[in-house]
């Protein structure tokens, strides 16, 4: 079978694999399409690893079953999510999915980005969800990603009546934003200088798409929200810089969440003055566990998330290497996806 093997950004190929073979309580699954993620780009913590077989937005059709598998059948079109939590350690039970050894140890064999996977048997009894009829693989591949933006809306403990400022029009801060609409947000403006973003961004039915590169980011914020700083900035992008300028754009008795990790070498300056004072909270989150992948396949196929208007490049998975520059350098592209 065929797989992309990740060496960098700029040196990614498609190699020949075996097929893998599946054990007991596991799952082989015929790839269909998978996303890439902004995280799959992110040398700092790809190359390291190299040779990394990557995909983690996968989702696909049962080709066949081990022994003990009941809940799924040959032919049935599902997710894959590609780590688990055990559901029984400390972290578990506060509801730290992400930090559970279990979740950090679990994973797809190959990647996602293969034309078979196998789906580990704690995997499959836990988060393999089966896909409706009315909904395409296209938009499925969505699920992961959106579940890492409910559970990120859900960790910046957005309350009704907040308004709500997004950096970075990207897929995720498109999500984002609508989830915060849905949440109750009374204004949500997002900010990205790239005018294709932003237009999206407002097609998406967000009230305010603001261009950083017009002017004091701060004043323009304060002039669509009634002179008052947001309540809630949600940072998608992983840069230092971004980051500062969240902390720096929110209210007193703001909530502050950042969504992407820097490299590890980088450090953020903060003003523990500014905080106590002003009651600002700071809050990360990462991932997504198995309630959050439930919600995400319900908002897609409630039609609550515009999933068509997200993904707006496709490619074979033999062109892989184009894809992954793009999502590097991405430009006019939100979200790209292999459709081998």
């Amino acid at each position: 079978m065929l797989a992309v093997e990740y060496h960098s950004n700029t040196d990614v190929r498609i190699v020949e694999r075996p097929i893998p073979a599946i054990g007991p309580g596991e799952l082989l699954v015929r790839l269909q399409a998978c996303g890439i993620c902004a995280s799959d780009v992110m040398e700092w913590y790809m190359r390291p690893r190299a040779p990394v077989y990557p995909g983690h937005e996968p989702v696909g059709i049962v080709e066949a079953v081990g022994e003990g598998v009941e809940q799924f059948a040959v032919g049935q079109r599902v997710f894959v999510h590609h780590h688990v939590p055990c559901m029984v350690c400390h972290f578990c039970q506060r509801g730290s999915f992400s930090q559970c050894p279990t979740f950090r140890a679990t994973r797809l064999d190959p990647g996602g980005l293969a034309q078979y996977i196998r789906v580990p048997a704690p995997n499959v009894q836990l988060d393999v969800l089966g896909l409706p009829e009315d909904l395409s693989f296209e938009a499925a591949t969505l699920i992961e990603p959106l579940a890492c933006c409910v559970r990120g809306i859900t960790r910046a403990q957005l309350q009704a009546g907040d308004s709500v400022l997004v950096l970075g029009a990207g897929s995720n801060g498109l999500m984002l934003a609508q989830l915060a609409r849905q949440r109750g947000a009374v204004r949500v403006m997002i900010v990205d200088p790239i005018a294709y973003r932003r237009q999206r961004a407002l097609d998406a039915g967000i009230d305010l798409a603001l261009d950083p590169q017009e002017g004091r980011l701060l004043d323009q914020v304060c002039a669509v929200n009634a002179g008052r700083r947001p309540d809630i900035v949600i940072v998608t992008p992983s840069s230092i810089g971004a980051m500062q300028e969240g902390i720096e754009l929110a209210g007193p008795g703001g909530t502050v969440l950042l969504f992407a990790p820097p490299p590890p070498t980088e450090v953020l300056p903060v003003t523990p003055h500014q905080f106590f004072f002003q009651e600002i909270t700071l809050r990360t989150s990462y991932s997504a566990g198995p309630y959050e992948t439930r919600q995400a396949l319900d908002l897609l196929r409630r039609r609550r998330i515009q999933s068509e208007s997200l993904i707006t490049h496709r490619f074979a998975l033999q062109d892989a290497a184009q894809a992954f520059q793009l999502v590097a350098k991405p430009g006019d592209a939100l979200k790209v996806v292999i459709v081998p």
